[in-house]
């Protein structure tokens, strides 16, 4: 199975593909892909939305992932930051729907708690995490990209089938 995770973000979204099943490293998880869809703060809100909705689209046309895992949104101190995340969310969830995608949401304490037994992992342990997951000899880079990882990780682990 091919899982697509997103971090979903207006400025930064992140994205991470793994492949599950694979016997070659132990945990059945293949590393297959990962970045960053990055928007300039100064680009009107709507063509950040319109590119996130391209690039997410040429992502999931290029590999054809069975499933979209996306991190549910977290309503914290910033609901600027929140209402922008929400946006993203909304034109991923419309992507996936326009392409028959299943999606599957986690909050990002279920995610950390997943990977790496504890609910409030920071930043470092959470990529050190994927990296050992994944076999992977550094670190992902950037963290936005680790994090959409992160939670196809941890789909594949809280579904059953690590």
């Amino acid at each position: 199975m091919l899982i697509l995770g997103i971090d979903p973000g207006t400025a930064r979204l992140g994205y991470g593909l793994i492949e599950t099943g694979k016997k070659e490293k132990g945990n059945g998880l293949k590393f297959v892909d990962a970045g960053c869809l990055e928007t300039k703060m100064e680009t009107p809100m709507p063509k950040r939305l319109l590119f996130l909705q391209r690039e997410v689209g040429k992502v999931i046309r290029k590999y054809k992932p069975d499933l979209l895992v996306i991190e549910q949104l977290f309503f914290g101190v910033n609901s600027r930051t929140a209402m922008a995340v929400g946006q993203a969310r909304g034109v991923v969830l419309a992507v996936a729907a326009q392409h028959g995608l299943p999606v599957i949401e986690y909050q990002g304490l279920t995610v950390k708690f997943a990977l790496t037994g504890f609910g409030r992992s920071d930043k470092k342990q959470m990529q050190e995490s994927v990296r050992k997951h994944l076999h992977m000899h550094e670190i992902i880079k950037p963290d936005d990209a680790a994090d959409g990882l992160a939670i196809a990780i941890c789909h594949h682990l809280k579904s059953g089938k690590a």
